[in-house]
């Protein structure tokens, strides 16, 4: 069987994947918070996590792998969307407004997330299905001493947790001193985080012991967890950008709720994504929705590639440059797979994804057996190989069929062509580099050969460019 190598972020090594049962693997990765788009820095961690669910379904068989990916539906920013709706005019109560506009962006998530060829996972828990399994936690840390209430609100008492900080390797002090933490009255400390907060009448809200009220961020992940997963499970996963204080979070409140389990053994993360190598932000005009590339005419494929192309551990950056390169990589791999029937994966391409998902080095090893793929045998091996990261599958393709142009833009093209045949003979260099340099504008892609000029439209294909050079 092959072995996993996997980077625990909470031991800061790499270690050999030993599941806990192996006839029943579970990883936990933190979704999104429906209340917009998911722009494209949501969608590392969901394709990450997908290679990895697909390597383990590979390994361990597809029925002996359980993955749960849940969404927040209740959080102030969707109330806050949810109040503009109705500023606006929107018909229907505040309650009504928040349940479409969470039963619209979890439709919108799954369709921008299949379109990237994620598969979907074992379980999707909703935090509103799980109320009850919240309160009945939150009542079992108070009952330990581990959590109390104060003015309606229940808190964790975070230094009843002698190991928090110990995944983020930051002291309670330390992070007191450099954290914005929200100061409040009823506080015993400062880091002491809400486990349950009240609702007003018009919000979301649940009767508890406490009052009617609705859960704090945390305990939502946890209580979802130990209810599909149990007190102890294989791998938890998400963006770097949650290890504090919601991954901190998740472990201190688990970890005394059901001292008898470890909670999570393998903690994994994800690092940022960046744009032309500046941090993704609406200030910088940079900031798009995977739904804005798709309905750009970018493949949710070729994003799938870019992303890929990167460890997973390391800062991505989304360029153009990368994009196009990643365009006319599947293009040809799709044109050298097309009638051929999966085998099974190469052995090296297994194995590097087998140690910490290494990504970018499948890909290498990819373009090498690409280039050597000689018979349907070894064609097979490097379907499968693709297929195995997601790539090249029948749900992702079609795309890269070649559009058709009417005769009137192809006799323009030819028009174009012979133009600058007939400029490099009159040695008029400025004309024939000016044509040149359109065609690649246009996303015509020419090429020069014994038998003349070849043509054909690239993916960015533009016929109103080409009216300018006439």
């Amino acid at each position: 069987m092959t072995e996993i190598w996997l980077h625990n972020t909470r031991t800061r090594k790499k270690e050999r994947f030993a599941p806990i049962d192996r006839e029943n693997v579970r990883m936990y990765v933190c979704g999104p918070t429906v209340y917009d788009r998911a722009h494209l820095g949501n969608a590392r961690p969901v394709v990450v996590f997908d290679v990895l669910y697909r390597l383990l379904r590979h390994v361990y068989g597809a029925d002996h792998v359980r993955y749960v990916r849940n969404f927040t539906d209740v959080d102030d920013k969707i109330n806050a969307t949810a109040l503009a709706r109705k500023e606006a005019g929107a018909d229907g109560s505040l309650e009504d407004l928040i349940r479409e506009r969470t039963e619209e962006t979890i439709g919108w998530y799954l369709s921008d997330m299949a379109a990237l060829g994620a598969m979907e996972p074992t379980d999707m828990p909703r935090a509103t299905g799980f109320i009850p399994q919240m309160i009945e936690m939150i009542e079992g840390l108070i009952e330990s001493g581990h959590a109390y209430a104060a003015e309606g609100h229940v808190l964790f008492r975070v230094r009843s947790y002698q190991a928090y900080g110990a995944l983020s390797g930051r002291s309670v002090d330390d992070m007191i001193a450099g954290a914005r933490v929200e100061v409040a009255p009823y506080k015993e400390d400062p880091m002491d985080f809400v486990l349950w907060k009240p609702s007003t009448d018009e919000l979301p809200g649940w009767d508890s012991p406490w009052g009617r009220g609705r859960p704090g961020w945390h305990i939502e992940c946890s209580a979802m967890s130990y209810d599909l997963l149990g007190e102890s499970f294989d791998i938890h996963g998400g963006g770097n950008d949650l290890m504090f204080p919601h991954h901190e979070n998740e472990i201190a409140q688990s970890c005394c709720a059901h001292p008898e389990g470890g909670f999570a053994k393998v903690w994994l993360h994800n690092e940022m994504l960046q744009i032309e190598g500046k941090k993704m932000s609406k200030s910088l005009g940079n900031f798009f929705t995977v739904h804005d590339l798709l309905e750009q005419g970018v493949p949710g494929e070729v994003i799938r590639f870019v992303f890929l192309g990167t460890h997973y551990r390391r800062p991505m950056d989304w360029t153009e440059k990368k994009r196009g390169e990643a365009e006319a990589v599947l293009r040809d791999w799709r044109a050298l797979s097309e009638g051929v029937a999966p085998g099974a994966p190469d052995v090296e391409v297994l194995t590097l994804l087998a140690d910490d998902l290494n990504t970018a080095g499948a890909i290498t090893r990819l373009h090498a057996l690409a280039k050597s793929a000689s018979d349907e045998a070894a064609k097979a091996a490097f379907l499968a190989s693709a297929q195995l990261m997601g790539l090249l599958t029948d749900e992702l393709g079609g795309w890269d069929a070649a559009a058709e142009v009417g005769d009137d833009v192809a006799a323009l093209i030819e028009a174009l062509l012979t133009d600058r045949s007939e400029a490099r003979k009159a040695k008029d260099f400025s004309r024939a580099d000016a044509l040149r340099d359109g065609f690649a504008a246009a996303g015509l892609i020419v090429k020069d050969t014994p038998q003349g000029a070849e043509w054909e439209m690239g993916p960015d294909f533009d016929a109103a460019k080409l009216e300018a050079l006439k």
